[in-house]
């Protein structure tokens, strides 16, 4: 009898073990489906509230809706960098064009002035009264008008 009681006793004792095993496999289960149930990936359902809190908090910025829409909100955020830099560079272009403008204006201005100088010291009258001054009498004004000389072909 003692024979039969040692041969039982491993075989009640594999039993209770696979028992055990079986209820912490269960228990493993259990526990595995309560996380899964627990955490999802969803975001949660908005509130049908937008306060201040909301829209700080940047829970406005997880919704289905924004995340739909995130290529769009890419692309304007991007035109309205190149048009913010293209009205800058503009703006300095036109800044650029107002100050030549100005140069120009001064350098006609200083040309007419120049050529009107020159065209006053250039007068018959005023470079006769410079010779007199200068007192060379070699030229001075004709007395007679000048003679047409014709040179046949």
């Amino acid at each position: 009898m003692t024979e039969e009681k040692i041969q039982d006793k491993p075989i009640q004792e594999q039993q209770s073990s696979t028992k055990e095993t079986e209820l912490v496999e269960e228990e493993l289960k259990e526990t595995i489906q309560k996380i899964k149930d627990t955490a999802r990936e969803e975001d949660p359902k908005p509130s049908s509230q937008l306060n201040l809190r909301t829209i700080l908090g940047g829970d406005l910025l997880s919704t289905d809706l924004v995340r739909s829409q995130i290529w769009l909100i890419v692309l304007i955020v991007a035109f309205s960098t190149i048009y913010v830099a293209f009205r800058y560079q503009c703006q300095q272009d036109m800044l650029m064009i107002d100050r030549m403008e100005n140069q120009l204006k001064d350098a006609k201005f200083k040309a007419l002035s120049s050529s009107s100088t020159l065209t006053e010291k250039c007068r018959e009258s005023h470079v006769l009264e410079i010779l007199k001054q200068n007192k060379d009498s070699l030229l001075h004004q004709a007395d007679q008008p000048p003679y047409i000389i014709e040179v046949p072909e």
